[in-house]
């Protein structure tokens, strides 16, 4: 699983075998069965996971016990409840395991003294997070602009695995729409 994470961290900055030691120290290994829960709306959070194999939704419930899908992470993605993580506070989100999922994952404090003894690292994680803030722009100006037929269209050509490993229920969740609206569509 180091191996994934390292060739994933040299898409954007090189490391030396000493460097990647450093960086492979901080993280810990962990695997979760299908459906099982990494963490649950409500709990405090100190992990940040990268998918090495499997598939993870992050959702929200609503009062009405609602799920919303506010994104799904596969192979050689980064996900966790970001504002808990970051600031320590409880969680709004539960992320759940779609099939079984191996991830890596560092705690917030690991993370700042990688980022402090590593700043190759640090633009890393700012890279990532660039990649994140223009996807999540991206998504709300399709829901913004878009029908359901657009958005699941622009869907199935920036994910189209996903779209292969997601029941329609769930992508359905994700586009804000119903089972049923999302079975009408003819794509």
């Amino acid at each position: 699983m180091f191996e994934i994470l390292r060739n994933h961290i040299e898409k954007i900055v090189p490391l030396t075998d000493q460097e990647f030691e450093f960086v492979s120290s901080l993280f810990r290994a962990k695997s979760y069965k299908k459906n099982q829960f990494i963490f649950q709306e409500g709990e405090s959070l100190s992990r940040h996971y990268f998918v090495c194999g499997g598939l993870l939704k992050l959702v929200y419930t609503d009062v009405d016990a609602r799920e919303h899908i506010v994104g799904f992470a596969m192979e050689d993605w980064w996900e966790s409840d970001f504002e808990a993580f970051y600031t320590q506070q409880k969680t709004s989100m539960s992320l759940i395991c779609l099939e079984n999922t191996d991830v890596l994952y560092i705690t917030l404090e690991n993370y700042k003294e990688l980022c402090k003894t590593l700043p190759q690292i640090e633009h890393f994680f700012l890279e990532k997070a660039y990649f994140g803030f223009i996807a999540a722009q991206k998504r709300i100006l399709s829901t913004l602009t878009s029908n359901t037929k657009e958005r699941y269209q622009q869907l199935i050509e920036i994910h189209p695995s996903l779209v292969q490993r997601v029941p329609k229920s769930q992508l359905a969740a994700y586009l804000g729409v119903s089972r049923e609206t999302l079975s009408r569509l003819t794509i």
